[in-house]
């Protein structure tokens, strides 16, 4: 498949996910979990415009603005993201069930769906535009950073929805759906973590590496660092494996070094030799 023609339809995948999510368990329960998504149900719930319409309504200008501010590079992909997705909320809205009126099950859920979908967009380097746009205006102009800026407006959203539908309850419950949503998103961008990255410090650091090389058979790189307090030049050994060779590699270290300072953290992608390909296959 093209790769142009590939991305269109990943983008079109995750929004019309997303688009499910708010009709399913957000908006018919009020849960107005910021940005310009929030920001309509807000205002659906008071006039009875289209959700879809609404947003088209926010974005469509906010979209010209942002080429004016930020240059071209909020081209098509924005666009049609942004267009996609009202379309979308709109169309399927007639057609999807609510399936629980339970606040803190469409919270969750909503914002698990929701990140699905706004997470397979990205991934397909897509953009819907909204409150992201207007945090890149906002840091353009006035210099906040984005994430201030998005988390401004993901307040403002949530505070007036808290106080227009006259229950903070349901501000709260958008707060716990925006922080699923984040959650989701990232484990969609990035994958979950099924490696691990070791860097060890040791006095036998080349009988550690040997074992890492042949009884594991995983590369490992020397770091040349040097200790804070004695001054002394150290090698460090970095190595990444797989969650299952973790407590097999432990053993090794401290059957040669039972005195080794070893660090262990979490990898959300490795791309290389024994793992992912850099480059993804046509």
């Amino acid at each position: 498949m093209n790769k142009l023609v590939r991305q269109y339809v990943g983008m079109t995948i995750g929004i019309v996910v997303a688009a499910t999510a708010l009709n399913m368990f957000l908006i018919p329960n009020k849960v107005a979990a910021g940005g310009i998504s929030g920001l309509a149900t807000v205002i659906y719930h008071l006039s009875g415009w289209p959700v879809g319409v609404i947003m088209l309504v926010f974005n469509i200008p906010l979209f010209f603005l942002g080429i004016k501010v930020l240059g071209t590079r909020y081209g098509l992909n924005t666009l049609y993201g942004a267009a996609a997705y009202s379309v979308s909320i709109d169309l399927l809205a007639p057609y999807t069930p609510v399936l629980t009126n339970d606040l803190l099950l469409s919270s969750l859920y909503g914002g698990v769906v929701s990140g699905i979908g706004m997470g397979l967009v990205f991934r397909f380097k897509g953009n819907t535009a909204g409150t992201a746009m207007a945090a890149a205006i906002v840091n353009k102009l006035y210099g906040i950073s984005v994430g201030q800026a998005l988390l401004a407006a993901d307040f403002i959203v949530v505070a007036l929805a808290g106080v227009v539908f006259k229950s903070p309850e349901l501000a709260l419950y958008a707060t716990i759906s925006i922080f699923v949503t984040s959650q989701i998103i990232d484990l969609v961008q990035e994958g979950p973590s099924t490696s691990k990255a070791f860097f060890i410090l040791t006095e036998q650091p080349q009988d550690i590496a040997d074992c890492i090389l042949y009884e594991i058979d995983r590369g490992v790189t020397f770091l040349q660092g040097r200790g804070g307090f004695t001054g002394q030049a150290r090698e460090l050994l970095l190595c990444v494996v797989s969650t299952s060779e973790v407590t097999r590699l432990k053993e090794l270290v401290y059957q040669k070094d039972q005195r080794a300072f070893v660090i262990v953290t979490d990898v959300n992608e490795v791309l290389g030799e024994g793992f992912a390909a850099a480059i993804p296959k046509k």
